[in-house]
């Protein structure tokens, strides 16, 4: 007869449990998790509840609308409006007006996005290290605009481009040049908008800026001087790609709200002249002015697309590079 050797098992260390620790859930059962898990719908569903009448509902609505030639005086008959499909939508290819419209915003938005950011950008840089005294004054005063109401900062800066009367072609003057007529000349009423528009969000960016310019290491800028990097280099070397995550979100900001220009043209111009300074935002509401529901909602639609696509190219140009 063999005899096999039997070994004891190895001894439990003071203060081990007996049985391998399980996660409380696991013990308990699937019924916990699910009690749980209703819990927590619990919590999140009068938040669903307003956002699916109020968000999802009305998008909803204004698709469907944009696919009618609802009017103002379908309102009280909804049931009889007629459902054209994509005709508005076609018509916008042949609406001139609108085309104008696209132009104009298209410009304001190609030359005013540079230039806000590079605007925000430079005030930014100026103030992070070339103002050492009354910054906290200086950070003040180009954040004010952003803070004033667009309404009142369209006000003054239509007072002041007055061809007449308006202190901007008074100071020309005492140059010896005389000032153009600033909102009724065609030629110069979109660029005194981009100019205000600039002016008045440059602010924001610059504050932005400054965060993203606090968080480079002052290290690299160190490494760098010992290197021989003058300030240019520094800038275009260390700033401006360890700034492209600030930059991409200032760009995607700025041209969401630049697609969607309003209040200047029509604090300032009416839209004039000659429809100089007509946006697509201003046109919408005009068409809803007049009643015209669902040619206005499908407008909507194409300037949410038009949003989506500049957005997506931004994020393609200036993503972080990995």
């Amino acid at each position: 007869m063999t005899r096999t050797d039997v070994r004891p098992p190895p001894a439990r260390p003071p203060g081990t449990p007996a049985t391998p620790a399980t996660p409380a859930a696991v013990r308990r059962g699937p019924g916990v998790r699910t009690r749980r898990g209703l819990a927590a719908w619990g919590f999140a569903l009068p938040f669903l509840a307003l956002f699916a009448v109020f968000m999802v509902g009305p998008v909803l609505a204004s698709l469907g609308m944009s696919l009618t030639d609802i009017r103002v005086s379908d309102v009280r008959d909804p049931l009889g409006v007629e459902l054209i499909g994509l005709s508005n939508y076609a018509r916008l290819l042949q609406d001139d007006v609108f085309l104008h419209a696209a132009l104009n915003t298209l410009i304001f938005v190609a030359i005013g996005v540079p230039l806000t950011i590079v605007c925000g950008l430079a005030v930014a840089v100026l103030l992070n290290r070339g103002v050492d005294r009354l910054r906290t004054f200086f950070r003040a005063g180009f954040y004010l605009p952003v803070v004033t109401s667009i309404v009142a900062v369209a006000v003054v800066w239509r007072l002041f481009l007055q061809p007449e009367t308006g202190p901007v072609n008074a100071l020309l003057r005492l140059a010896g040049v005389e000032g153009p007529r600033w909102l009724t000349d065609p030629a110069w009423a979109l660029p005194s908008l981009i100019v205000m528009a600039t002016w008045r969000n440059m602010g924001y960016l610059m504050v932005i800026f400054l965060a993203g310019l606090q968080a480079i290491p002052r290290e690299l800028y160190e490494a760098a001087e010992v290197d021989g990097a003058g300030a240019w280099a520094r800038f275009r070397r260390i700033t401006l790609p360890m700034l492209r995550p600030t930059m991409l979100f200032c760009a995607v900001i700025t041209g969401i709200g630049y697609l969607q220009f309003f209040e200047e043209p029509l604090v300032m111009t009416r839209g004039g002249p000659l429809n100089s300074t007509l946006s697509v935002s201003y046109y919408i509401y005009n068409q809803f002015g007049f009643g015209n529901y669902g040619y206005a909602t499908a407008m909507s639609y194409v300037l949410f697309v038009a949003i989506v696509v500049l957005t997506v190219v931004q994020f393609r140009l200036l993503r972080p590079r990995t």
